[in-house]
């Protein structure tokens, strides 16, 4: 198994300007977090289905599922690693985090010209995806927010049977494309099928080239779609991903890797000295939606410090179901990485508290 390209803290207490980190100083942290753990049942084909096929009609698991064992996590602070604990290095489910995934995605498409800016309709380039009066007005941007209220029938899933809304969803009313928010993954594998048509390959081959081979993640990460989520492009056969777990499948990854991904964030798309992500892609993914304020490109936002009042206003998250999370904070240079650990928020708290030094981040709009 390859080694973090950051340093791993040792055991002495390490000097980072006004702060005094060791391991010792966020022992109560790593407590609190493993206490909030839910590791049971561990039969997440059966968790996803007790928890969705009740209320969503014709619920079907199409994509691959794992078995989920111990807790893990990763805390770095300015580029080390200054906590730790389970097994870093297990494969698990990681459910919506995939979402953030497909944001950087995205923004690689914008670098290389292939998405000419994230206000294009989708029809435009995509018109064999993307019909029908109401759904040729939806953008990349209305894709990312979360916003684009598409309305269809992907991989025999209607886009109103993921979290059903109403006494007859199937003739719900339909909304202008950016005015509301609904999270929805039959819209976010749309997002994936359309981002593959635009690379002309598998988004796994385009990540692992993009952006995992160059911060020297393992290779054992894998990123599934479903069983009916095959097509043909320019002659190749191809499987479409999934945006999360919600019908199985999605990214299955380790919490190391996870931390290299968030580390890359942190530093605003750069590995060390060479820039992977243009710079202006992270003021784009983290502003928030006129239709959903705490939320960006595919990515959590703490606008007003209303979901983690212990955090900077700019700090921003990948959520996944079950309590997977990558947590960016720019101003207090931290990521944090849970597996299996629902309470975020407890979890900031306790550690930006750990630090015992005030950044000023907290208490401003930063």
């Amino acid at each position: 198994m390859r080694k973090l390209a950051f340093l791993i803290l040792p055991v002495a207490v390490v000097a980072c300007g006004a702060v005094m980190l060791s391991p010792g100083i966020l022992a109560g942290a790593v407590d609190y977090a493993r206490s909030q753990a839910v590791t049971e049942p561990a039969d997440l084909n059966q968790v996803i289905y007790d928890a969705f096929a009740p209320r969503e009609p014709g619920f079907r698991i199409l994509g691959p599922t794992l078995y989920r064992a111990g807790d893990s996590g990763i805390v770095i602070h300015r580029n080390r690693i200054v906590a730790r604990w389970g097994d870093i290095d297990r494969i698990d489910m990681t459910f919506s985090v995939a979402k953030s995934y497909l944001s950087v995605l995205a923004g690689i498409a914008v670098r290389d010209g292939l998405i000419g800016s994230v206000h294009d309709r989708v029809a435009d380039t995509l018109p064999e995806l993307i019909i029908g009066e109401h759904n040729v007005e939806i953008t990349w941007h209305h894709l990312l927010q979360q916003t684009s209220d598409w309305s269809g029938t992907l991989w025999a899933i209607p886009d109103w049977a993921d979290r059903p809304e109403g006494d007859d969803p199937a003739n719900r009313p339909l909304h202008p494309p950016g005015t509301r928010f609904k999270y929805n993954d039959v819209r976010i594998n749309l997002l994936a099928l359309a981002l593959m048509h635009v690379f002309g390959e598998p988004l796994p081959a385009v990540l692992k080239r993009e952006v995992m081979d160059p911060i020297g993640a393992s290779g054992n990460w894998q990123w599934y779609g479903y069983e009916n989520s095959w097509v043909e492009i320019d002659g190749q056969r191809m499987q479409s991903v999934s945006g999360g777990g919600h019908f199985g499948g999605g990214i299955f990854i380790s919490t190391r890797d996870h931390a290299r991904f968030g580390q890359l964030m942190l530093n605003r798309g750069v590995w060390r000295g060479e820039r992977i992500l243009p710079d202006a892609w992270f003021d784009q993914m983290t502003a928030p939606s006129a239709a959903k304020p705490d939320y960006g490109y595919l990515w959590w936002l703490n606008t007003g410090r209303a979901a983690i009042p212990a955090a900077p206003a700019s700090a921003y998250w990948a959520a996944g179901f079950g309590g997977n999370f990558i947590y960016i904070d720019e101003c207090n240079e931290l990521v944090i990485v849970l597996r299996w650990i629902p309470d975020l928020a407890g979890v900031v708290e306790q550690v930006i508290n750990s630090m015992q030094y005030d950044t000023g981040c907290a208490s401003g709009a930063a």
